[in-house]
Parts: C-alpha cells; sequence; structure tokens
C-alpha cells in the first residue's frame, strides 16, 4: 500500500494513504492482507478524547489483543491497546471495497467519530515492488474508486488517495509512457470522492527524504486534483520527523496557494533509522509510534496527525517480515513498547 513510507534515497522507495494496502514500496506495506480467524472483539473501544477519529474494534491489533489475552499475555496485550485503541486509517480492498467501508461508515456514524480511508489500487502501483498491484487498468480503477466511494456515503471521513503515485511519476520508477492516464486517474478520484457530502480528500506527496525539492511536486499535485482536493499528504509509511513534515508542508503550501496537509505519525516516534543504508524504509528495527493520531496539531497548516500506514503491518518481506500489508505482531509490539505516549 504505499509502504512507501518507506525512506527512499535519492529516488526514494517511500511512498506511502488508506484502507487499501497499507503501505507500499514506495508505500512500504501494501494493502491489508486477509484479516486472520482470531477471538471476536466485543464493544468498541473508545478513541481517545483529544481524537476525532474512528477506532475499529475489529483491527488486527484488537484482534492480537483479544487473542494473546486468552493466551495469559496480559502484560504484552496491555503494551499493544496503544495501537489497538487508536484510530488507523482503513486501507480499501482492492477487489471490491465496498464491504469493509460500508462496515466500517457505520461503526464511525454509530460512533459519531470520522472514518480515516486510503484508498492504494492506482494501476502499476508501487512500480512492481513489495506493494505492487493495483488495478488492471483505467477503467477497473475508475469503476473501483466509484464503489469507494459511494461506499462511504454521508458518513465523515478523510480520504488518503493513492500514496506513492505522485512521487513514483516525479522520481521516475513509473513509466512514463503512463503519466497522463494517473494524472487524469487521480483527478477523476478526488472529483468523484468529492461528490460524498462529508469527505476530505488529500492526494499524497510523498516526503521530505524522497523528494527533497517540494517544488517538484507543485504542478504533479495540480495536475492530479490538488484544486478540488482538501489538501495533500505526507509521510505515509514513512519515518521523518514531525518537525520536518511540518516545515516541508509548510514550502508546499505556500506555493500551492495556502492548502492545507496531514502527517503520518505511525512510526516516527523515534525517527528515520539512522544512517544512509538500504531500505531503509522497510521494517526498519528500533522505531516507535509516533504522535497518536488528533486534529489538535497546533499548526494552522497541519489538519491532522493520523496512523495511515497502520502499525504493525509489514512494509515487505526484508528483516525477516511477511508480505507487505500482512499483520505481524512482534513487530508492533516492539513500535509499541518503545512508544513515548
Amino acid at each position: 500500500m504505499s509502504g512507501h513510507r518507506r525512506l527512499r534515497s535519492p529516488v526514494l522507495a517511500l511512498g506511502l494513504v488508506l484502507l487499501l494496502a497499507p503501505a507500499t514500496a514506495c508505500t512500504e506495506g501494501a494493502g491489508p492482507a486477509p484479516a486472520p480467524t482470531a477471538p471476536p472483539v466485543s464493544a468498541d473501544p473508545a478513541a481517545p478524547p483529544e481524537s476525532p477519529f474512528w477506532v475499529d474494534p475489529q483491527s488486527d491489533a484488537a484482534r492480537q489483543v483479544a487473542r494473546w489475552e486468552a493466551q495469559g499475555r496480559n502484560s504484552d496485550a496491555q503494551v499493544l491497546r496503544r495501537i489497538s485503541e487508536r484510530p488507523m486509517a482503513l486501507w480499501g480492498p482492492g477487489d471490491d471495497p465496498g464491504p469493509e467501508i460500508r462496515r466500517a461508515a457505520a461503526g464511525a456514524r454509530k460512533a459519531g467519530r470520522t472514518l480515516v480511508l486510503t484508498a492504494y489500487n492506482i494501476p502499476y502501483r508501487d512500480c512492481g515492488q513489495h506493494s505492487a498491484g493495483g488495478a488492471w487498468n483505467g477503467d477497473a480503477y475508475r469503476q473501483w474508486i466509484g464503489k469507494f466511494a459511494e461506499s462511504i456515503g454521508s458518513t465523515e471521513a478523510i480520504v488518503v488517495l493513492e500514496p506513492d503515485a505522485i512521487p513514483h511519476i516525479i522520481d521516475g520508477c513509473t513509466q512514463a509512457d503512463h503519466h497522463d492516464e494517473r494524472y487524469a486517474l487521480l483527478a477523476e478520484a478526488v472529483a468523484r470522492l468529492k461528490r460524498q457530502p462529508n469527505t476530505r480528500v488529500y492526494l499524497d506527496a510523498g516526503n521530505p527524504a524522497w523528494i527533497p525539492d517540494p517544488a517538484k511536486l507543485v504542478e504533479p499535485l495540480f495536475r492530479a486534483g490538488l484544486k478540488e482536493a482538501d489538501g495533500f499528504s505526507l509521510n505515509v509509511s514513512n519515518f521523518q520527523p514531525d518537525a520536518a513534515g511540518r516545515a516541508y508542508g509548510a514550502r508546499i503550501s505556500e506555493a500551492t496557494g495556502g492548502k492545507h496537509f496531514v502527517i503520518d505519525t505511525s512510526r516516527n516516534g523515534d525517527g528515520p533509522l539512522p544512517g544512509n543504508r538500504a531500505e531503509a524504509w522497510c521494517n526498519p528495527p528500533g522505531r516507535a509510534l509516533g504522535a497518536p493520531p488528533t486534529d489538535r496539531t497546533g499548526d494552522p497548516l497541519v489538519d491532522a496527525f493520523l496512523w495511515i500506514k497502520r502499525p504493525g503491518e509489514s512494509d515487505g518481506r526484508c528483516r525477516g517480515g511477511p508480505q507487505a500489508g500482512t499483520w505481524w505482531p512482534d513487530y508492533a509490539l516492539g513500535l509499541a513498547r518503545r512508544a513515548k505516549e
């Protein structure tokens, strides 16, 4: 899914949005894999009072907590609640996003919360890397995003649109003969999603370690529909510090007429892996959860800190991890143990 959220070197492999496969190659971690069978999870957990976003009681983290409690691993279960009891983006399934989004939308409406989603199914996504996949062609994508949008209905929702899709055009990873179609599909997706009365849309713009010069993003963002979108997203599935994201986003905002942005803080609590290492974005050791999701950012340009990449889902088959987007409880537990909040 946009696992991208990986830190890529010059031509970053980062990526980065909410429901499809969380994290990509460039994004690190594609969309979430099918949920494993687990003990049922009971009542909806309450989102932190400072967060307006919906917490999914059926997340992999919530199911893992229930499983560990049943096994008597109460200490580990308690630590993992730092993930399970906080809101995360739902990445819309690539086959039919409707059922999962409708389930989540119903839960969010009942709880009076905002649903956070990631759409990650653009053709040729992740340039054939860890989160390769996506719709077969443009028409298939149009049908898919139509189902995605329709399933939101009137629910208050935020959609992070296609992590890595624009940065991969800029860094040359996406083949040139796919560029025009990708821009058209993204602009159409923005327009379709904005037909939903309470949906906000943020186009992904990578991270400061991927495309160091933010000026290179301005024209591509507008070609992809930024004028009609609510803003852009940064750091999806990556580890850049909040301060770096705010400064980078402010430069893009200034160049785009004041557009706002959201930042993925799911795993940036200790910043990126030190040193210039290959695949520093892919399941790096020693990382920690970042700031909990909230719309109280203290920055007028930052609409929210979000957990777009779902903490605990693998970025890909690196460092012993499973397939991109697959739940990895040991990695999740490490992120939660090292969290400062």
